[in-house]
C-alpha cells in the first residue's frame, strides 16, 4: 500500500482519498470445474492489487499503473473497445457495472500489483475486484461481493474475451483471512473451510507463462459442454462418478478423459473441505494433479517437474499445479515447521531439472476485496449516513 500512495501524493500533491485493496488466489483444488458449475477450494493470499485513488466531478477514469508505467484514460459513461491491452480491463468493468444499472462517478488514482502476472494466481481478477471497488468507493453503491464477482466475471467474459469460470472473482471478492473458501460455482453458496493444523500453503511458481486466450482453455471448456450435452445435463456438475463410469463409453475418447477429470475432481473437492488430515488433503491434491496432467492434460513438463519436486521433499503432505495449466504455479501442501527447509530444497531439485529459478512464496490467507483506508473527513460522512458503502 504504501509505494502507491506514496506515487499518488507525487502524482497529485495530495494523499488518496481511498485505498483499496484486491488479493489474487491459490486454488487448493477443483481445477476446471468453475465453469462446470462444480466445487472449487480457493485461497485468498497475501499478494493483491492496490489502488490509491481521488474522486472526480465528471465520469471520466486516469488510472496509472506501477506495473506497466502506463496511464490509461477513459469515460465510464462513453466505453469504446480497445486491442489487447491492461486497459481493457478497467474499462471491461465500467461496462459491466453500467450495464447492471449502476451510476458511476469517474476517478483518478494510481495502481500496482504484487500478484506474479500469467502465473495462474489470478492477477487479473484481482485487478477487476479493486477497480469494482474503486468505482463502488467513489460512488457509493452497495459492495454485495459475490454480485460484483458476477459482473467481474462478465467483464472478463465479455469485454475482454477470456471465458473464465466464476472462481477467480468470486475468491477475490469473498476471501476469509486464515481460511480457505469452498465455493458451490452454481449457487455462489460459500463455506469457510480451515486449513489442516500445522500446515503451511506453498505457492510454487515455475516461471513459465501462458496467455489464456491463446491457449487450448476455450477448447477444453467446450469438450466439457459437449459431454454435458452428451449425457443430458446442464453441467457436468450434475454427474456422479457412478453415473459417468456407467456411461463413459458414450463420449469419444478425448472428451471422455475431459469429462472424467471434472466429475472426479468435483468428488475430490468436495472430499477435501470436509477432511482436517493434512495426509488426506496431500493425497487428494496428488490425485488431482495427476488427472490434470492425463485426463485434462493441461499440465506442462515443468508443472510436472515441480510437483515431484515438492511432493519428494520432506515435509510436503501433497502439491498439484494450480490454475488452468500450461504453466504457471503448482502448489503444496507442506507441514509448517519444515516450510524453510522444503521451500530451500524443492527449488534446488526443480533448478538442476529445468535451469529455471522458481519463485517460492509462503502463503498467508487473506480479506477479499476492501476498502483499507479512507480520509477521515469520508468516514464522518459514511457515519453520518450520507454514502452507503460495505
Amino acid at each position: 500500500m504504501k509505494p502507491v500512495a506514496e506515487e499518488f501524493r507525487q502524482r497529485f500533491g495530495e494523499s488518496p482519498r481511498f485505498t483499496v485493496r484486491a488479493p489474487g488466489r491459490v486454488n487448493l483444488i477443483g481445477e476446471h470445474t468453475d465453469y462446470n458449475d462444480g466445487f472449487v477450494l480457493p485461497m485468498a493470499i497475501d499478494r493483491a492489487t492496490w489502488i490509491a485513488l481521488r474522486p472526480r466531478d465528471d465520469q471520466r477514469v486516469m488510472l496509472h499503473s506501477l506495473n506497466h508505467d502506463e496511464t490509461v484514460e477513459f469515460s465510464a459513461g462513453a466505453l469504446l473497445k480497445g486491442g489487447k491491452h491492461w486497459g481493457e480491463y478497467p474499462k471491461g468493468v465500467a461496462w459491466a457495472l453500467r450495464e447492471a444499472g449502476y451510476k458511476l462517478c469517474g476517478w483518478e488514482g494510481v495502481t500496482t500489483c504484487d500478484v506474479p502476472m500469467g502465473a495462474g494466481l489470478s492477477s487479473s481478477a484481482s485487478y477487476e475486484l479493486a477497480v469494482a471497488r474503486a468505482f463502488q468507493a467513489v460512488s457509493g453503491f452497495t459492495w454485495d461481493p459475490p454480485a460484483i464477482a458476477r459482473l467481474c466475471q462478465r467483464a472478463e467474459n465479455q469485454w475482454v474475451g477470456i471465458n473464465c469460470g466464476i472462481m477467480d472473482q468470486m475468491i477475490s471478492a469473498c476471501g476469509k483471512p486464515g481460511h480457505a473458501l469452498l465455493i458451490d460455482c452454481r449457487t455462489l453458496v460459500t463455506t469457510p473451510v480451515r486449513l489442516p493444523s500445522e500446515t503451511v500453503v506453498v505457492v510454487l511458481d515455475t516461471r513459465t507463462r501462458r496467455g489464456l486466450v491463446d491457449s487450448a482453455y476455450n477448447e477444453r471448456r467446450a469438450q466439457c459442454e459437449a459431454a454435458a450435452k452428451a449425457l443430458g445435463v446442464k453441467a457436468l456438475r450434475d454427474v456422479s462418478v457412478e453415473e459417468f463410469e456407467a456411461r463413459a463409453a458414450e463420449l469419444d475418447a478425448a472428451t471422455r478423459r475431459r469429462a472424467r477429470h471434472v466429475v472426479t475432481e468435483n468428488a475430490r473437492t468436495l472430499e477435501a473441505a470436509h477432511t482436517s488430515e493434512a495426509a488426506a488433503l496431500g493425497r487428494l491434491m496428488d490425485a488431482s494433479h495427476c488427472s490434470l496432467r492425463d485426463d485434462f492434460e493441461v499440465t506442462t513438463r515443468e508443472l510436472n517437474v515441480m510437483v515431484e519436486s515438492a511432493r519428494t521433499t520432506e515435509g510436503c503432505h501433497g502439491a498439484r499445479m494450480t490454475g488452468a495449466g500450461f504453466g504457471g504455479c503448482a502448489v503444496a501442501l507442506v507441514r509448517a515447521d519444515a516450510a524453510a527447509k522444503f521451500s530451500e530444497t524443492t527449488r534446488a531439485r526443480y533448478y538442476e531439472q529445468t535451469r529455471l529459478t522458481p519463485w517460492i512464496d509462503v502463503s498467508c490467507a487473506s480479506e477479499g476485496a476492501a476498502l483499507v483506508q479512507r480520509l477521515r473527513a469520508m468516514r464522518r460522512v459514511r457515519h453520518a449516513g450520507e454514502i452507503n458503502s460495505e
